[in-house]
């Protein structure tokens, strides 16, 4: 089964294409030359945003490294961005040289990515450097196999949140990479691909219908309702660790 792609051709949700828009131009403004091509991924490339609830996901391709000024800029786009576009919870920036992209090594990492999970909006389109995928074990474990590095990173961040707002903001993101984490354990036997966290988690469960509590836990920390941290952390203890088992032991026995 050969992989959907974004139509780029549909237009950005109203709250966000000006949005869009405005990125482009500073990022254009603070890069001038040296800025090669951007795209946008996750809900907002999707069309399927929440005001106040989804961020603005971005990938910046550069001709030459321009560290010494990432800092300054991005730090600028997110501070303009919260004072016009408060809807927007957040700008996060990916960003890479075109010599990384466009190369063999980046099949499963920038080629997916590009290809099937995000529009490009300004610039030469690198997606089209790639072909279409079909579902494998090597896009999912590219993706989600150091799970048990990135699980240990997020209960820190629960463990010192330090006011709710704090710990809605981690509990969304952890229960967003459980979910995704999830399916993409069945990636190999569904012969598909899902993005929506929730569409994962209701797909992982034709294969694991016993984990249907633990998919339940995780829909609810999607949720506007702050969970206790003893309970995140629970969960982070408990099917994370079941998670970070079945990724070793699914890369044993396909390789």
């Amino acid at each position: 089964m050969i992989l959907s792609v974004i139509d780029p051709k549909q237009p950005f949700q109203q709250d966000y294409s000006q949005a869009v828009q405005d990125l482009v131009n500073f990022l254009r403004s603070g890069l001038g030359d040296n800025l090669h091509s951007v795209y946008v991924y996750g809900s907002v490339a999707r069309k399927t945003a929440s005001p106040h609830r989804s961020n603005l996901d971005v990938i910046v391709v550069t001709h030459q490294s321009f560290s010494q000024q990432r800092m300054t800029l991005f730090n600028t786009v997110k501070w303009k961005f919260q004072k016009t576009y408060s809807h927007v919870t957040e700008v996060s920036f990916k960003t890479a040289l075109v010599s990384e992209v466009a190369s063999l090594d980046s099949i499963f990492s920038w080629g997916f990515l590009l290809r099937h999970c995000a529009v490009c909006v300004f610039g030469e389109d690198l997606s089209e450097c790639f072909g279409d995928y079909e579902p494998s074990w090597e896009i999912a474990k590219y993706w989600n196999n150091d799970v048990e590095d990135w699980l240990a990173v997020y209960r820190n961040r629960v463990a010192l949140a330090k006011d709710d707002s704090e710990l809605l903001k981690s509990q969304h993101l952890i229960a967003k990479k459980m979910l995704r984490a999830s399916y993409s354990l069945v990636i190999p036997r569904d012969r598909a691909w899902h993005d929506s966290p929730i569409a994962c988690g209701k797909q992982f469960l034709h294969y694991h219908p016993e984990m249907r509590v633990e998919i339940e836990r995780l829909v609810i920390m999607l949720s506007q309702r702050v969970i206790a941290k003893r309970s995140t952390i629970g969960m982070i203890d408990s099917y994370g660790k079941w998670l970070a088992e079945r990724y070793k032991k699914t890369e044993f026995r396909i390789g």
